[in-house]
């Protein structure tokens, strides 16, 4: 309606203009005079409010404007000024009276008080829509919460891989959604608040929609974030709203995703402030111990650091359960993959066992990008299935970056990088502890100007110390190759530096892997809840004590380096043929790596020595 009425105001105003002509300099009733008297003057047009418009002689189109005094008429101002009769005679000019057209007035009227009305209905337009439902302009106040109905569920316990103890502690949140009955009757409390906790992408989201979709009831969705704004009350506002919302459609699920960013710990603000933050925490606490038993609403919350929020959201009755979600280990990857390839075309040879043994410590969405950059990679080559070539290149991807064969690296350089890339598959295929070497490639990928990549035969949750200093040996095991080749070392090696500085630091101060400092923790980390990160170290031990540390931290690298270069002049004919075999085709997979170099010692998984395919003892 108002885009209606806005373009008949449009159209109102255009023939303002068209009845009105353009204004220009009007004549002085002495010209009109002079004009008559000098028989130019045709035709005379009075118009309303003592407008006058002149008609000339010869021409039809040649039009001036003029008025005429308003106490007397246009006949007795022309014969005072000399016009005589015989030159106003109607055969010589015309002098016509049009009398005012009301629907002229109307639209002159109209043109005038357009602009006021367009404002008008412009403000009155803004204010409508501000207070409608699809726009939270002017209401603050109102939660911004995304309801999605439990009749039709879009995601299911099915859709969710990965995580089975978490789907089972849920079980129980879904069982009192549809019999609330059932515990009710007993005198049973379901829990009022879930605590979904675990790493960036590991489900936590898809998880709580999980649950939504099994109990077939409503699903409140809304960001940690989306509470606080700039002005006070707001947050709190929305919480009661949202509470609100949530009671009307009980039984239901309210979900909070990144609930860190309204539940830290309070006083941990700047000068220790009571801010707009901690008034919506405060507000939230309120309404969850304002639910009654029958109320059947759960609330669900996710979070990567539940360390840093407040100790009353973690107490009973609030959220008084938490619920893991790890990185996934070998099975759970295969059966995220299994989830994400339903629908897309596979070529028969696909194993998606080998892909979950090569992706260790990815997590679901790193699982799901995976098959994603494979399904692009196939409509590159214009495939019509996807393959396993497809699914290792995609692996590379998401761990290293792409491919950069377009960068120029010189025959020298080209020397170096194979020499210390064959120092890393070398030393790593040499030592029990190690895992196995996967592909070797001299290829350019990201920030890596080459890269070794290994394939471990199972997932770890504990490093022996056996198992780091193997790993330690490896990574400097091209700086040693560098050294030993070409009697020089290059600033290839500094990652490989960065890390085996950190592990030998950690095995020191944080693992009591050290035979002179014993079993004992150096050092307290210090937080700052607000920032929600490390600011500091506070030092616990003297100076003779950190004199020591450094110098343990300094053997262990050199002993590590030490056990590379051994390894390395030990098998430098394998050396010298595997930088070779990179320089003619830039990557090894682990079968040919193997023809050139099979293991030569027992691999040790778990602390059990375990004999790997190709070992010649």
């Amino acid at each position: 309606m108002f885009y209606i009425l806005l373009f008949i105001i449009i159209i109102a105003m255009i023939m303002v203009q068209i009845q009105q002509p353009a204004q220009e300099e009007a004549l002085t009733i002495n010209q009109v005079a002079s004009d008559i008297k000098a028989g130019r003057v045709s035709r005379i047009i009075i118009e309303a409010s003592d407008r006058l418009r002149l008609i000339y002689a010869g021409s039809l189109d040649t039009e001036r404007i003029s008025h005429k005094e308003p106490n007397s008429t246009l006949v007795e101002q022309l014969t005072g000024l000399g016009v005589t009769p015989e030159e106003l005679a109607p055969d010589k000019i015309s002098i016509e009276v049009r009398p005012p057209s009301a629907w002229l007035d109307v639209l002159t009227i109209l043109g005038y008080i357009a602009p006021f009305i367009i404002l008008a209905f412009v403000f009155w337009f803004v204010f409508r829509q501000a207070q409608g439902s699809n726009n939270a302009a002017m209401s603050f106040g109102k939660s911004r919460a995304r309801m999605f109905s439990g009749e039709h569920p879009t995601v299911t316990f099915n859709d969710v891989a990965g995580v089975e103890e978490a789907k089972e502690g849920l079980q129980e949140i879904v069982e009192f959604l549809r019999e609330p009955e059932k515990f009710i009757s007993l005198g049973a409390r379901i829990p009022k608040g879930v605590l979904l906790v675990g790493p960036p992408g590991t489900g936590k989201t898809l998880l709580a929609k999980a649950v939504s979709g099994e109990a077939g009831v409503p699903f409140f969705s809304i960001s940690g974030s989306e509470f606080v704004e700039m002005f006070v009350g707001v947050g709190a506002s929305r919480v009661r709203d949202l509470f609100e919302q949530a009671k009307r459609h009980s039984p239901c699920i309210v979900f909070i995703d990144e609930i860190d960013a309204v539940g830290r710990q309070r006083g941990a603000g700047l000068g220790g402030s009571h801010d707009e933050r901690e008034q919506t925490l405060n507000q939230m606490l309120v309404e969850m111990d304002g639910f009654d038993t029958d109320t059947n609403i759960i609330m669900v919350a996710a979070t990567n650091r539940p360390d840093i929020l407040d100790p009353a959201l973690l107490r009973p009755g609030r959220f008084d359960r938490q619920v893991v979600l790890d990185r996934p280990d070998v099975r759970g990857r295969e059966a995220i993959l299994n989830v994400h390839v339903k629908g897309k075309p596979l070529e028969p040879n696909i194993d998606l066992s080998v892909l979950a043994r090569g992706t260790p410590g990815f997590v679901g969405a790193d699982l799901e990008n995976l098959v994603n950059e494979a399904a692009i990679l196939a409509a590159r080559r214009e495939k019509k299935a996807i393959g396993q070539p497809e699914f290792q290149e995609a692996i590379e991807r998401v761990i290293a970056g792409p491919e950069r064969k377009s960068r120029l690296i010189s025959p020298d350089e080209k020397l170096i990088i194979a020499y210390h890339e064959a120092g890393h598959a070398i030393v790593s295929n040499a030592l029990p502890n190690a895992d196995p070497v996967h592909k070797v490639t001299i290829i350019p990928r990201g920030r890596a100007l080459g890269y070794m990549m290994h394939m471990p035969d199972e997932d770890r949750e504990m490093q022996s110390r056996n198992k780091m200093l193997d790993d330690m040996a490896t990574a400097l095991g091209g700086r040693a190759a560098e050294e030993l080749i070409f009697d020089d070392i290059t600033s290839g090696a500094s990652s490989d530096l960065q890390s085996v500085t950190r592990t030998a630091r950690t095995m020191i101060m944080r693992l009591g892997m050290s035979k002179k400092l014993g079993t004992r923790v150096y050092g307290q980390k210090e937080e700052l809840v607000f920032l929600g990160r490390e600011i500091s170290e506070q030092k616990d031990y003297s100076e003779a004590v950190a004199e020591l540390i450094d110098r343990e931290v300094l053997e262990l690298v050199n002993e590590a380096y030490d056990r590379a270069k051994e390894v390395l002049t030990k098998y430098k004919d394998k050396l010298d043929e595997v930088a070779r075999k990179l320089l003619e085709v830039e990557t090894l997979p682990r079968e040919e790596f193997d023809k050139i170099f099979p293991p030569p010692v027992q691999k040790r998984i778990g602390g059990t020595p375990i004999a790997m395919n190709g070992a010649t003892g």
